[in-house]
């Protein structure tokens, strides 16, 4: 009684033979339930929408912080790691046996940080759907002889025993080279670190035509797996052993990006283990047969993976000029202190508004460009010297050395004028290097 409930009514015009309306009906229907179906529909939308608004700006503050720390991170990395470098190349003078030492593991340390950090970007980009290959047409030989190289010193430590088989001996693959190199050496690393001193662990490789496949064994005689730990294997984050005491060190981050880059090959990977008898790991990629080649045709000298690296030489009766622009005093000294050891001429520059006018004043050979900096950020000032009228200004080689190393920061660089890109930390060998292709190409 007195309750109102929401009703859906249809009213019928009876007629008689003649049309005329006689009387009328009505049929109501109680709608409580499609009414309350309704209002949970629209709360359901309303809270999925929320959720999606929530999602969204989490996942854009996720990459927000992402950014920032991996720039915060990267940039005292630099100085680390450049003065490292600096120290190793005796910019600074001669080196005894155990400053040498310490100097080593400072950068030995300061370089796992960094591969710590690339692992985290690498994992959030794969989790964003914004991880991209690079591929080309790589040598499988050649893939594999770099992954052993990088491994070597470790195995060596342990006096432990590396072997290598590869059958065709000439096989090449679409894939991106960098990142089967990130892979092998993950598991290698892994091969070695739970192998014992004096014991063996090794690569295997086959190409099989006729399946389309090629398959990277890489197997170790070390501490083995539990069976029952293989479905927690490849999960991020995820350590087998996670007391406090544990052994062997690591941020379980390694074999869940093996796995995802594998997969964004087309790939996979499995594993087989006995607890006490050692593991083995096998990465099978696409493979067509049309990519075989003979070995002796083209292959010869590039073999060897390990070159020996001259640090460039300009000539000093007439040094290049190089400005190096960077809000960063450690940073800055570093690599000036470097690159005036191996003879260029360096010009400090400490903001870009600064760097726009003394750069027509000075006319360097090459400028090398922070992104980040107080005021007019990097990407302005390329943009303006790309702008001025005269060529020989206009032109001039731009190379962006920023701690910005984030999905489309390159891009970003590129479409604003910068000639080349470096993500620090970066060899400063390899700085000097690209300095020096400038120059010869000028």
């Amino acid at each position: 009684e007195g309750m109102e409930i929401p009703v859906s009514q249809v009213v019928i015009a009876h007629r008689d033979h003649n049309g005329a309306v006689e009387y009328f009906s009505t049929i109501m229907r109680d709608t409580t339930l499609q009414k309350q179906a309704e209002e949970a529909l629209r709360r359901s939308r309303d809270e999925l929408s929320a959720a999606n608004t929530a999602l969204e700006k989490a996942a854009r503050l996720k990459d927000e912080f992402l950014a920032s720390m991996s720039h915060e991170l990267r940039t005292p990395l630099t100085s680390i790691l450049g003065l490292a470098e600096a120290l190793q190349s005796k910019v600074y003078g001669p080196l005894n046996e155990k400053q040498s030492h310490s100097i080593a593991t400072m950068a030995q340390s300061g370089q796992h940080l960094l591969d710590l950090i690339n692992d985290i970007l690498d994992l959030s980009k794969i989790e964003a759907g914004q991880f991209e290959l690079h591929t080309s047409t790589c040598s499988v030989d050649e893939i594999c002889m770099a992954s052993l190289q990088m491994i070597k010193g470790m195995a060596q430590q342990k006096h432990q025993s590396v072997g290598f088989t590869i059958n065709p001996t000439a096989i090449d693959i679409e894939a991106d080279q960098r990142r089967m190199i990130q892979i092998l050496v993950n598991l290698l690393s892994n091969a070695v670190k739970f192998t014992p001193e004096e014991g063996r662990l090794g690569l295997d490789v086959q190409g099989d035509p006729s399946a389309g496949i090629v398959s990277f064994r890489i197997w170790d005689e070390g501490i083995g797996i539990d069976q029952a730990d293989f479905p927690r294997l490849f999960q991020p984050f995820t350590q087998l052993d996670a007391r406090l005491a544990r052994h062997y060190a690591g941020s379980g981050l390694g074999l869940s990006l093996v796995r995802r880059m594998a997969e964004l090959h087309g790939g996979s990977v499995t594993v087989e283990s006995i607890v006490g008898a050692g593991s083995v790991f096998t990465v099978n990629l696409p493979w067509h047969s049309n990519t075989l080649r003979r070995l002796d045709r083209l292959r010869g000298p590039a073999r060897e993976v390990q070159r020996t690296h001259d640090i460039p030489t300009p000539a000093l009766d007439n040094p290049a000029v190089v400005m190096l622009v960077d809000d960063n005093l450690q940073t800055m000294e570093t690599y000036v202190d470097y690159l005036r050891s191996v003879g260029f001429s360096v010009k400090q520059v400490a903001d870009a508004v600064e760097a726009l006018r003394l750069i027509p004043q000075l006319r360097p050979n090459v400028v090398l460009m922070d992104i980040q900096m107080p005021g007019m950020d990097g990407l302005e000032a390329i943009r303006r010297v790309r702008a001025w009228r005269e060529p020989e200004l206009s032109q001039t080689p731009i190379i962006a050395l920023t701690a910005l190393a984030m999905p489309g920061d390159r891009e970003r660089c590129i479409d604003a004028g910068a000639t080349e890109y470096l993500a620090k930390p970066v060899s400063m060998l390899k700085v000097a290097e690209m300095v020096e292709r400038f120059l010869a190409a000028q």
